[in-house]
């Protein structure tokens, strides 16, 4: 649940008085959540390093996230730090945890800042934080050796910088670029005006495609139908269980049936094709192909 106003003022001046913990302490905090869960040691590691948590959730405000669920977010990657934390590689709990809250904080940025998934790779997640500063830079170098860049030099540039694909430079940039709009949204300000969606372009099949699909099928059955009439009983049956049913049959379940091994299976299918084949070639040369 989203933090209040009161709830979001309040609590970074709590933390701010939280107490400070020296490393003896911690670790012996530490021990005693890992080895004995004592919620009220954790309880004390949590409320010491908040301020932690919090300081992180403020750099992240230029994205448009409300404070208040930032801190949230900053609150659970410190929780999850702490349940994590191993007290014998000899690290500060504040060393480890600020790791955990960034990528906290982070991971909730990226999935609400836009309805379009923006970044799901390693790439486009650094791209997503550094892009713009590093493009601020690359922009302030040139100008200062009195040079211009356009766009795709200014691109490949950062590509290079961040170590990227320039494809993830070119998508982060117009992701960047724009907000969001609802397709439901009219082109115009009148009333009536044409929504976005009406705009997008018919994908499925148009009425000549449709005919022309509908004549190969109608083509295909014929086919088909002639080269089934040459068969007998037997290989009509083994060819409709082998190649004509959604859940085709193996040999061996045809060979159970029909009291013959599986090696007679296919040969008695293998020749039912030879014969379709042929009759095809006399009776509709263009389709013989469809029996190779």
């Amino acid at each position: 649940m989203p933090l209040d106003g009161r709830t979001e003022n309040f609590l970074p001046r709590t933390a701010m008085k939280a107490e400070m913990l020296d490393a003896e302490t911690e670790l012996k905090l530490a021990y005693a959540w890992r080895d004995e869960r004592c919620e009220q040691s954790l309880h004390r590691l949590i409320n010491a390093y908040m301020r932690l948590a919090i300081s992180q959730a403020a750099k992240f405000k230029r994205y448009g996230a409300p404070m208040g669920d930032l801190i949230q977010e900053a609150g659970l990657g410190l929780m999850k730090a702490a349940e994590k934390f191993d007290p014998d590689r000899g690290v500060r709990f504040s060393t480890y945890a600020v790791w955990w809250i960034k990528a906290s904080v982070q991971e909730y940025v990226m999935r609400n800042w836009s309805m379009v998934r923006t970044g799901s790779t390693s790439p486009q997640k650094s791209l997503f934080f550094n892009m713009r500063r590093i493009q601020a830079r690359i922009e302030r170098d040139a100008n200062n050796a009195g040079q211009t860049l356009d766009r795709h030099q200014l691109q490949q540039l950062i590509a290079q910088d961040l170590g990227v694909p320039l494809h993830d430079v070119e998508m982060m940039d117009g992701r960047l670029s724009g907000s969001d709009f609802s397709l439901n949204a009219t082109q115009s300000t009148e009333d009536e005006g044409r929504e976005w969606i009406d705009a997008l372009e018919d994908d499925s099949a148009q009425a000549a495609e449709i005919v022309e699909i509908d004549h190969d099928q109608e083509a295909l059955r014929k086919w088909l139908l002639q080269a089934m009439s040459v068969l007998n009983d037997r290989e009509r049956y083994i060819v409709r269980e082998r190649k004509l049913i959604e859940v085709p049959r193996t040999l061996e379940s045809l060979g159970e049936e029909l009291g013959l091994s599986k090696e007679r299976i296919r040969q008695v299918e293998a020749a039912a094709f030879k014969k379709m084949r042929l009759a095809l070639e006399d009776q509709a040369p263009e389709a013989g192909a469809f029996f190779q």
